[in-house]
């Protein structure tokens, strides 16, 4: 990480003279069965998380964390994900500290006039899923009723539906029968590929748009994108949930590395569709709801706390700075999966209750926390984006405060975002949102599949540098 003034640099050294003090001190002291513990752990974790955002500072620039690399160690999509975070952390704890700057900064990223989480500055690096993530960051603030912009500025449920539709312009069928590609722009390197993160997270936002503005047209692309994304194999029956493949070879070369967020994010879309839904489509999402379930918590959970399975061996770590905040993102996306799909409350509940155990055992008593959390106390690991670790932290302990509301808000239940049907259409020629017919939902399934790659394969693409995020 590179700092651009002294006070940055004095600011690291103050952090790296006490959190060497904190790491001869106690663990971070928290009773999982009371509310007001809870809170008062995650009010010291978020203070922590704090200290790496810059954006509040006199000639910073708001909404981003100290990157991209080499001027610090962040891409643009995980300042998005972490004003999400804490979001949540107003939601479940009522703590109000960081709400001001993080409504200046979804506003100043949506960069207008298209107020689409399209800034300029981040053309060499914007993905679909970089963009989604912002977006699901505002679909997230419409949903709980974070305090909303100046009437004069883009709102909440504006900017979501602002991301589905220049996210849907992008959906072609030229490649692969259907899906969204890595990147936007031709000409960054990953264009050629179709990843899962990407069309899971559009699959996300138009669930959560149907739910919230009723409007089926939404559902009908989220059932879309499942069928183009279970179609060419990225799903499978067992409920893996892969990367990835390539266009060039009508996505057969699937990459089978598995990353959480992935099945976190479809998790959470696939709840929000079995709530919006009824009769045998309510019955179908339910299925699947189930099968991500039990195939998630297997596969990252051993013994009841997450691993971050692909990057975190048990003799060594090698994720890099995005991954080190995945856990964050698991922990959300299940905590809103058991308020949305009650059926998964019992079985949720309990693995998050001993995933956060850990979380918390890996916690200073400053609230400066480590990455594993297996290990039953601090592993020093501040090396790869401390800010990802306090995220994932954070997002553990607030998450355990979800409690017994019938789920996120609606514009029938009280939501009060202000919605643009059109929103985004100056970035491209806006067509009507068309009605999803029976021949687009056979499309992806008759992909020709043919899953190739090798453990050994997959281990080269992790640590090839191809991602900033996956």
């Amino acid at each position: 990480m590179r700092w651009k003034n002294t006070s940055a640099a004095a600011a690291l050294l103050l952090c790296a003279v006490t959190g060497a003090s904190a790491q001869a001190g106690s663990k971070l002291q928290v009773d999982l069965d009371s509310r007001e513990s809870i809170k008062k752990a995650a009010k010291l974790v978020a203070a922590n998380l704090w200290e790496y955002y810059r954006g509040d500072e006199p000639g910073q620039t708001p909404g981003i964390l100290p990157g991209p690399p080499p001027g610090g160690p962040y891409y643009w999509w995980q300042a998005g994900a972490m004003f999400g975070t804490l979001i949540d952390y107003w939601h479940y704890t009522g703590d109000s500290t960081y709400n001001n700057e993080t409504i200046r900064s979804i506003v100043f990223q949506a960069e207008a006039p298209v107020n689409a989480f399209m800034p300029r500055n981040w053309t060499a690096s914007l993905g679909n899923d970089d963009q989604g993530f912002w977006g699901m960051t505002a679909m997230l603030a419409a949903e709980v009723n974070f305090p909303n912009p100046a009437p004069s500025d883009p709102q909440y449920l504006a900017l979501a539906q602002a991301v589905f539709n220049t996210q849907a312009a992008r959906w072609e069928t030229a490649d692969c029968a259907g899906g969204l590609r890595w990147q936007v722009p031709h000409t960054n390197n990953g264009y050629d590929y179709k990843n899962t993160i990407a069309n899971v997270v559009f699959l996300n936002i138009a669930a959560r748009l149907a739910r919230y503005t009723n409007n089926e047209t939404y559902a009908e692309w989220a059932e879309r994108t499942w069928d183009w994304t279970a179609g060419v194999g990225y799903i499978t029956k067992d409920f893996n949930v892969y990367d990835g493949a390539n266009t060039p070879t009508n996505c057969t070369n699937i990459n089978p590395v598995q990353w959480s967020p992935n099945a976190a994010v479809l998790l959470h879309g696939a709840a929000i569709m079995y709530n919006y839904t009824t009769g045998n489509r309510q019955a179908q999402w339910k299925n699947r709801v189930a099968g991500l379930l039990n195939r998630t918590v297997d596969h990252f959970f051993p013994d009841g706390i997450m691993v971050e399975r692909p990057c975190e061996l048990k003799d060594r770590v090698q994720c890099n700075v995005d991954q080190h905040s995945f856990k964050g993102y698991m922990h959300r996306a299940l905590a809103s999966t058991a308020v949305v799909a009650p059926f998964t409350r019992d079985s949720i509940v309990e693995v998050l209750k001993s995933s956060t155990k850990g979380a918390a055992e890996s916690c200073l008593s400053d609230g400066t926390c480590g990455f594993r959390w297996d290990r039953g106390e601090f592993d020093g690991d501040r090396d790869n984006g401390p800010a990802g670790q306090q995220m994932s932290a954070l997002a553990a302990l607030s998450t355990l405060l979800l409690d017994d509301g019938k789920g996120p808000l609606t514009n029938l239940t009280g939501g009060t975002s202000v919605g643009d049907p059109n929103a985004g259409s100056s970035a491209f020629e806006l067509d009507p949102m068309k009605t999803i017919t029976a021949g687009d939902r056979a499309g992806a399934a008759i992909v020709t599949i043919v899953v190739v790659g090798s453990f050994v394969g997959s281990l080269v693409w992790m640590s090839g540098g191809w991602f900033e995020i996956f």
